[in-house]
């Protein structure tokens, strides 16, 4: 589907605050509630919007401390693939997981409380999963930037 410039402004705004009615929408862009309605909706069915979340304080609920683990399989057979990626889908420390090229097959961004947490988690969770050859653990000192926000270009 293509979307024009009036369906990028809108998912710009939903990206910003989500909890934007239509009618907050429809006054910045001069459009009908009805159209921006009827647009937020065609761009759902399209599977444009995947869905709408709530974005959290990881300090607040004490999951700040974040790691990137970088996991190297013993074999690429599609098998350990395969059954690596459903073991890891279902560890919630495990907040995204990357198949990647280079040294590594994937790189996994983990929050957990605090570095006894992420120690517990590689013993008892991450280690045991089957395939895994080696892994290498990289800890962030500070976040620099971070967003949500994918932003479209008017002409493109």
């Amino acid at each position: 589907m293509k979307i024009d410039k009036l369906d990028k402004e809108i998912l710009s705004h939903l990206q910003v605050d989500s909890k934007k009615t239509n009618k907050e929408i429809s006054n910045h862009l001069g459009l009908s509630v009805t159209a921006v309605y009827e647009r937020i909706r065609k761009m759902e069915r399209q599977g444009i919007i995947l869905k709408y979340v709530a974005l959290l304080n990881t300090e607040m609920v004490e999951k700040d401390f974040m790691v990137f683990c970088q996991i190297k399989l013993v074999q690429h057979k599609k098998e350990f693939l395969t059954r690596f990626e459903k073991e890891v889908k279902s560890l919630p420390e495990v907040i995204e997981c990357f198949h990647v090229s280079g040294d590594y097959d994937y790189i996994l961004k983990v929050l957990v409380k605090d570095m006894d947490a992420f120690r517990e988690f590689m013993v008892t969770k991450l280690t045991t999963l089957d395939h895994i050859g080696s892994t290498k653990s990289i800890f962030t000192i500070n976040k620099v930037k971070q967003s949500t926000q994918i932003i479209l270009e008017a002409g493109s």
